[in-house]
């Protein structure tokens, strides 16, 4: 097992990593819309929190050696049902053409009052993690 750690994402604030590979697939630990750097937790529309949490497991995902278009499944927790339209517009224009397994599952409530946390699963590159 490989602890991934990049300063491209946020820091966990709690006991865990950003990521583990292992056995050719990295684990991204649910990240929220945090900006890396920033102290201050802005919340967004839906689609600015969509962008920044997958700019964030992109970020995670190329220190893994992975990208994107890699990731096998995402797990989706979303504040607030009526929002599910809008993140899936602004989620179907990040990923494109690629559909990896989805769940989005609806939460009472998320850290620093986000509308949205995301975990995914992907397949690590032949090369392995970089980190």
């Amino acid at each position: 097992m490989l602890a991934i750690s990049t300063p491209d994402a946020p820091t966990p604030a709690g006991h865990y990593s950003q990521a583990m590979v292992h056995h050719g697939c990295v684990y991204v630990a649910g990240q929220l819309p945090n900006v890396p750097g920033q102290k201050e937790h802005r919340v967004g529309s839906i689609e600015e929190q969509t962008e920044q949490v997958f700019a964030n497991v992109a970020a995670i995902l190329r220190a893994a050696g992975s990208d994107l278009n890699r990731i096998l499944q995402v797990t989706v927790y979303v504040s607030d049902m009526e929002l599910w339209g809008r993140f899936n517009a602004a989620y179907a224009r990040l990923m494109g053409d690629h559909r990896p397994a989805r769940a989005v599952v609806p939460v009472n409530a998320l850290h620093y009052g986000y509308s949205i946390e995301v975990q995914v699963i992907a397949a690590v590159d032949a090369g392995g993690a970089k980190a």
